[in-house]
C-alpha cells in the first residue's frame, strides 16, 4: 500500500476532528440522560415506567451507534497519520475522494465489504 498524494489530509483530518468532538459531546449527553432515567426511582405510575424504559432503550441504542461512529471515526484520523487513508482495507485500492467526502471514515471501496 502506498500513501495518497491526491487527498487534502488536512482537510479531512479537520472533518474527522470536528466530528469526533460532535460525537464525544453527544455520547455524554447521552450518558447524562441515562443516568437520570435510571436513578428516578419516584416514578410509580405504570404508564410512566414504561415510557421511560422505552426512552432508556432507544438512548441505550443511540448510544451504541454514537460510540460505534467515534471508534470508526478515531481508526480514520489514526489512518491519516500513519499514511494509509483512503486505502482500502480489503483491496488495498484507492477510496474515490467522492466516496471519502460522502463518508469520511469509508474503510473499503464500495463492494469490497462484500468480498471475501
Amino acid at each position: 500500500m502506498q500513501k495518497r498524494n491526491d487527498l487534502d489530509l488536512d482537510r479531512f483530518e479537520n472533518i474527522l476532528k470536528e466530528r469526533e468532538a460532535q460525537l464525544e459531546e453527544n455520547i455524554a449527553q447521552l450518558k447524562s440522560e441515562l443516568d437520570i432515567v435510571g436513578s428516578d426511582d419516584g416514578i410509580n405510575d405504570v404508564e410512566d415506567l414504561a415510557s421511560l424504559k422505552n426512552i432508556s432503550s432507544k438512548d441505550n441504542t443511540l448510544l451504541k451507534r454514537q460510540e460505534d461512529e467515534l471508534k470508526e471515526t478515531q481508526h480514520a484520523l489514526t489512518k491519516i497519520k500513519n499514511g494509509t487513508y483512503g486505502i482500502c482495507e480489503k483491496t488495498g485500492k484507492s477510496i474515490p475522494v467522492e466516496r471519502l467526502e460522502a463518508n469520511p471514515i469509508a474503510r473499503y471501496v464500495v463492494g469490497a465489504e462484500d468480498q471475501d
